[in-house]
């Protein structure tokens, strides 16, 4: 399961914003069925990132890591970045 999460950081705080991801990203790597994760800048607009989650199931990030009590931890050190709130989608590979 791949989660793909767009986030639009407020101007000026993207490099607040990548420090603050280097301790959160600890967070979500010790989650139960957590797999790896990728953060990429937009080459376009660098206050733009994709961040891609992959996941064992779907359950696993959304009631395992949003249901745990070290989310709180994660939306203290990211949510206050993001602007707007991203729209999170999550997507299965469809193997052709």
């Amino acid at each position: 399961m791949l989660e793909i999460a767009l986030l639009t950081i407020r101007r000026g705080l993207t490099p607040a914003f990548e420090e603050a991801f280097a301790e959160a990203q600890g967070i979500i790597s010790a989650m139960p069925g957590y797999l790896r994760h990728s953060l990429q800048r937009c080459a376009e607009d660098d206050h733009r990132y994709a961040l891609l989650v992959w996941w064992t199931t779907l359950e696993a990030h959304t009631i395992g890591f949003r249901g745990s009590p070290d989310y709180q931890q994660w939306r203290a050190l990211l949510h206050h970045f993001y602007d707007p709130f991203p729209t999170v989608e999550h997507f299965t590979e469809v193997g052709l």
